[in-house]
């Protein structure tokens, strides 16, 4: 039998193929007994030892539902099966919880719920974010980012290092629930590691250098929202 062509409104969650594959020989299994649990204990009739290899070599990614059931059968939780989540889908499959568990406990309707996880664009209050961040047991940076703040928070790092870096303390502490004293360290030490670099670039005079250098500029801002966090961890009193 085929398997059942994977919905295009519900891509897989980010899949960890190593960690099936170490899950699975540990328990002393090989790919065709996870197939016949598949098949006989959750009713995927198309699951195959080939189809089992392709998902632990990367080749395939599991469907949620599948992904729920190779859990079971690996005797394992399925966020210990998932890469890094960044999604409401992804969070709530690591955490093992249905929409219907989500939804009541946020305090929204089913549907709305479901219509914020499918557009990946979470509406809820600070109230319901904040149940949300613990019922998902959100770290701060996945709080941003499945609230849909990262976008905007990258915009406004990108402007604070190439610019006057105190003109965005206020703006980021409306984004990010953080001391303004820690939130403008992080700044500081952003700005002058963006400005060092660049002001390098410009005393070097060797214009393949100056290229390559404003070249790592590009890509130092492109990653601000992470040097961000790294800042943010080490200059957090």
């Amino acid at each position: 039998m085929r398997r059942p062509p994977a919905l295009p409104n519900q891509p897989g969650p980010p899949f960890n193929a190593p960690a099936a594959r170490r899950l699975r020989a540990a328990l002393g299994m090989g790919p065709e007994h996870v197939a016949h649990h598949l098949r006989v204990s959750y009713g995927m009739p198309y699951a195959s030892p080939d189809l089992v290899l392709a998902w632990e070599r990367g080749a395939a990614i599991p469907s949620s539902p599948e992904l729920t059931a190779l859990s079971g059968v690996l005797w394992c939780a399925p966020g210990e099966l998932i890469g890094r989540p960044r999604t409401l889908r992804d969070h709530r499959i690591a955490r093992g919880l249905a929409p219907e568990d989500v939804a009541p406990a946020v305090g929204l309707e089913l549907l709305a719920y479901l219509a914020m996880e499918e557009n990946g664009n979470w509406q809820g209050t600070e109230r319901q974010s904040a149940v949300l961040a613990d019922l998902f047991q959100l770290s701060l940076p996945e709080y941003i980012t499945v609230t849909g703040r990262e976008e905007k928070l990258a915009e406004l790092l990108r402007r604070a290092v190439t610019t006057r870096w105190q003109a965005y303390v206020r703006p980021v502490g409306k984004l990010v629930p953080l001391d303004r004293r820690v939130i403008e360290n992080a700044l500081r030490a952003l700005h002058e590691a963006y400005q060092g670099r660049m002001t390098a670039t410009l005393a070097w005079g060797d214009t393949t250098a100056a290229t390559d250098a404003e070249a790592g500029g590009q890509e130092f801002l492109a990653q601000a929202v992470g040097h961000f966090w790294n800042r943010v961890e080490e200059t957090r009193p």
